[in-house]
């Protein structure tokens, strides 16, 4: 199926089904509010039926944004946004210490006619002004395809450290919260995904199940309020995110469906790590945004179709 591709320049990027339906919208001007962690998003993300499967801005955590790259616990500050997580105090609001990541522009830009591929360049700064990490982020929407009724997004980062001493990057259990290991790329689904079904390709169990655990993929389905209808997320590692000998960090599953629906591609769920000075880092994923209720055999046969 066929994209159409709106660039609103210095605001945001969307993306057009050929069936009418905006199904990505890249919003890189940032929000106002510096608590929140001021950086780019994705929202609102929607099936080809134009279901909406991502959340912005609620009631629980105003700093939760669709899907967006984050760093929870860096060096002391949160690229996250909001409360800051200190142990024995629990969550506290500590405005000097939220970060933020700028724009600095688009360094490619591809429109095909069924595919859509940027590359964008971005400063993680933290709250005093200084430069931390310079960050070379790329997103490709692909795969658009009516008879599946599913499409994809490639999401990429390699992240270095501008700064003249390592960054240390972990999440709240790697400060002392059990189990609250989130960090890395976020997505928050809206409302109805509240106590929707999890699944990964070798088990099923609640979503508290999956916390912490590691694999290849992580779907995410649920039945819509207003509509009679279901939608599926899937949530994917490039091969090379799981490989020892190549991933900087082991990465875990961030994930809840209930008391608010969200899933993360967590690079510091148990351990921090330190990137030294100069040094970098990278990794691949990939959301497959899908009408239906989805099984584990139909997923896996889908991401077996689609190539890195």
């Amino acid at each position: 199926m066929s994209i159409r591709v709106t660039h609103t320049h210095g605001e945001d990027i969307a993306v057009t089904a050929a069936n009418g339906t905006e199904i990505l919208r890249y919003v890189y001007r940032p929000d106002p509010d510096p608590f929140e962690s001021r950086k780019p998003y994705a929202h609102p993300v929607r099936t080809l039926s134009g279901r909406t499967v991502t959340g912005y801005r609620p009631n629980d955590h105003r700093w939760h944004k669709g899907l967006q790259m984050t760093a929870s616990h860096l060096s002391g500050q949160n690229f996250w946004g909001g409360n800051c997580y200190v142990h024995g105090q629990g969550y506290l609001p500590l405005p000097e210490r939220v970060g933020s990541m700028r724009h600095d522009g688009f360094s490619a830009f591809t429109v095909d006619e069924d595919r859509l591929s940027f590359t964008e360049d971005l400063t993680w700064i933290e709250n005093g002004g200084q430069e931390w990490a310079r960050e070379v982020r790329a997103l490709t929407v692909h795969s658009v395809d009516e008879e599946t009724g599913s499409w994809a997004l490639d999401w990429s980062i390699r992240l270095t450290n501008t700064r003249s001493e390592p960054l240390a990057f972990g999440s709240p259990t790697t400060a002392g919260r059990e189990m609250a290991g989130y960090t890395g790329l976020q997505w928050r689904g809206p409302r109805d995904f509240t106590g929707g079904t999890v699944f990964a390709p070798d088990t099923d169990a609640d979503a508290g199940k999956f916390m912490g655990s590691q694999g290849p993929w992580l779907a995410f389905t649920t039945e819509h309020d207003d509509v009679d209808g279901h939608s599926t997320l899937v949530f994917a590692h490039a091969p090379e995110n799981l490989d020892e000998t190549s991933a900087i960090h082991e990465s875990h599953w961030f994930v809840r469906s209930e008391p608010f629906p969200t899933v993360a591609f967590s690079w510091a769920f148990f351990e921090e790590f330190e990137l030294p000075p100069g040094e970098s880092f990278a990794y691949r994923y990939r959301i497959v945004v899908a009408d239906g209720a989805w099984d584990r055999d139909r997923v896996g046969t889908h991401l077996g179709s689609l190539p890195w």
